[in-house]
C-alpha cells in the first residue's frame, strides 16, 4: 500500500518512500505496485487536479487491484466452461460470492494477491492447454511474488509432463529464457527502488525457508489449514467439495494437487490464510459441480428437488455467514481510525508530530491516511516507552487494551489521552437478540498528546 501510495504521489523521487526508512522485515517486490499504480494513475491526476482528500486514492488503487484479480477471475472461469461446461462456470460465480474471504481479500495490496491473479491466469492456460502462457505466468508468480507456488503450479505442470501434453524439451526451451527474463526485470526494477542489487522474493525464501524465521511470528498446528481456514473460507461450501470430488471424476485432476498443496505447504510452521488463497477458486470448483449437477435433476424426483433447494438454502448460509464476517471485519481497523480521529481533533495548522506504533500501522495507517503535508508521521519501531525518542513527539498512537495498560500509565504524568478507538474483542452468544450473538469490543488504540510546558 506504501509503495503504492509512493509511485503515485513520489513518482522517481525515491528518497521520498516509506520503504527506505521503514523498510520492513524482507524487502517485498515493486513490480505489482508499478503495474496497479499504472491503472490508478489516471485518477490520481484528477484527484491532484482536483484537490480531493488522498483516502479517495487509497480506495482507487484497491478497487483496481479488486479488478486486476477478478479479471484473471473472468478468465479462469472461461476455462472451467471449456472443461466442464458453462452450468458449472455459472454456479461458481455465486458460490465465490456467497463466500466472505475471497471477495474480501482480493482488493487487499498483498505478495498473495498480487500472484492470486496471475495463478488464476497459469490455471487458465492450463486447463486449456496453452503451455506457454502456463509457464510464463507461473514464472512471474513464483520468482516475482510468492516462491513457494513453485510448489503448486509445479504439480500442475508435472500433470502436463505425465500424461504427455507437454514434452520436457519443450518445457526447457521455454522455461529458461523466461526465467532469464523474468529474473532480469525483477532484480533490475527492484534493485532501482531499494538503492541495493537484490532478487527481493530470494530473500523472502531464505527469510522464510532456510532461516525459517517466519516462525516468530507465531505458529500453529500441522493441519491448522484443514480443521481452521478452510471451514472458514468456504464456509458451509466444505463439506461439498468431496461431494464434488466423488461425484465428477473430472475435478480430481484439477483439485488433487491443490490439496497435495496445501499437505506440502502445511510443513512450514507459520501458517496464515493468505498462505493459500489460491486454493479456493479451484475447490470451489467442485462445488459448483454439485450445484450445476443438482440444478439439473431438481425436476427428476422429489428426493432430487429436495436436494436441489438444501443447495439453495447452503449458499444463503454463506451469505448469512459473509455478513457476519463482513460485521465484524468492520472493528478490526482502529488503527485507520485513529489517524482520521487525530486529524479531526487537531486544527490543521497546528504543529504535529505524531508517531504511530506497530499495533496502529497493523490495523490501517496508511500514508494515503497522512492527509496533512504540514504534520511530521513517524512509525520507526522498538523505541523506549516514554524515553527521550517518544518524549519527543507531539502526538502518539499506542496500542494498549485498557486506561491501567502499563505502557499508558508510562505517559500518565506527561500526557493527556485525548481518546481510544475501539475494535473487535469477542463474541457473546445473547437469546435476546437476533441473530443472537453479541459482538463485543473495546478500546485498542489510544490517542495521547504531549501536555504543553
Amino acid at each position: 500500500m506504501q509503495a503504492m501510495h509512493d509511485i503515485l504521489y513520489h513518482q522517481l523521487n525515491i528518497s521520498e518512500y516509506d520503504h527506505l526508512e521503514f523498510p520492513g522485515v524482507v524487502p517485498r517486490t515493486f513490480l505489482g505496485p508499478l503495474v496497479i499504480s499504472a491503472m490508478a494513475a489516471p485518477f490520481a491526476y484528477l484527484a491532484n487536479l482536483l484537490k480531493i482528500n488522498k483516502l479517495f486514492l487509497q480506495y482507487i488503487v484497491r478497487y483496481c487491484l479488486g479488478l486486476y484479480v477478478l479479471w484473471s477471475f473472468r478468465k479462469f472461469r472461461t476455462a472451467v466452461s471449456h472443461w466442464f461446461g458453462p452450468n458449472v462456470s455459472f454456479w461458481l460465480i455465486p458460490v465465490i460470492i456467497s463466500q466472505f474471504h475471497f471477495m474480501f481479500y482480493i482488493t487487499r495490496p498483498l505478495p498473495n494477491i498480487m500472484a492470486l491473479g496471475l495463478v488464476l491466469l497459469a490455471l487458465s492456460a492450463w486447463l486449456k492447454r496453452k503451455h506457454v502462457q502456463f509457464i510464463w505466468f507461473s514464472g512471474i508468480a513464483t520468482l516475482v511474488f510468492r516462491f513457494e507456488l513453485g510448489i503448486l503450479l509445479g504439480l500442475y505442470l508435472l500433470i502436463a509432463v505425465f500424461n504427455q501434453k507437454l514434452r520436457i524439451t519443450k518445457f526447457i526451451r521455454i522455461a529458461i529464457p523466461a526465467a532469464i527474463v523474468i529474473l532480469g526485470a525483477t532484480v533490475l526494477v527492484d534493485s532501482f527502488f531499494w538503492h541495493r542489487w537484490l532478487w527481493p522474493e530470494g530473500e523472502v525464501l531464505w527469510f522464510n525457508t532456510v532461516l525459517n524465521k517466519s516462525s516468530q511470528w507465531g505458529t500453529m498446528p500441522y493441519f491448522w489449514y484443514f480443521y481452521s481456514a478452510i471451514p472458514r473460507v468456504l464456509s458451509f461450501s466444505t463439506v461439498l467439495v468431496p461431494v464434488g470430488l466423488s461425484n465428477t471424476p473430472l475435478t480430481r485432476i484439477l483439485i488433487i494437487p491443490a490439496i497435495l498443496y496445501i499437505f506440502i505447504y502445511s510443513l512450514l510452521p507459520h501458517k496464515e490464510m493468505r498462505f493459500i488463497i489460491y486454493v479456493f477458486p479451484i475447490l470451489n470448483v467442485s462445488v459448483a459441480c454439485v450445484l450445476s449437477k443438482a440444478w439439473k435433476n431438481r425436476k427428476k424426483s422429489l428426493k432430487s428437488g429436495l436436494f436441489a433447494a438444501f443447495m439453495i438454502l447452503h449458499l444463503l448460509g454463506n451469505i448469512f455467514f459473509t455478513s457476519y464476517m463482513l460485521y465484524l471485519s468492520h472493528h478490526n481497523y482502529p488503527g485507520g481510525n485513529a489517524i482520521q480521529r487525530l486529524h479531526q481533533l487537531e486544527h490543521p495548522s497546528s504543529d504535529v508530530h505524531v508517531h504511530i506504533d506497530v499495533a496502529s500501522a497493523q490495523t490501517g495507517v496508511t500514508r494515503f491516511l497522512q492527509q496533512n503535508p504540514k504534520w511530521r508521521y513517524n512509525k520507526t519501531e522498538d523505541l523506549p516507552p516514554g524515553g527521550p525518542d517518544m518524549q519527543s513527539f507531539t502526538h502518539l498512537l499506542i496500542g494498549a487494551s485498557s486506561e491501567n495498560d502499563q505502557i499508558l500509565q508510562t505517559y500518565h504524568e506527561t500526557h493527556t489521552i485525548l481518546g481510544n478507538i475501539k475494535a473487535f474483542h469477542s463474541v457473546k452468544l445473547d437469546w435476546k437478540l437476533f441473530p443472537p450473538l453479541n459482538v463485543l469490543t473495546k478500546p485498542k488504540i489510544w490517542i495521547l498528546e504531549k501536555n504543553k510546558g
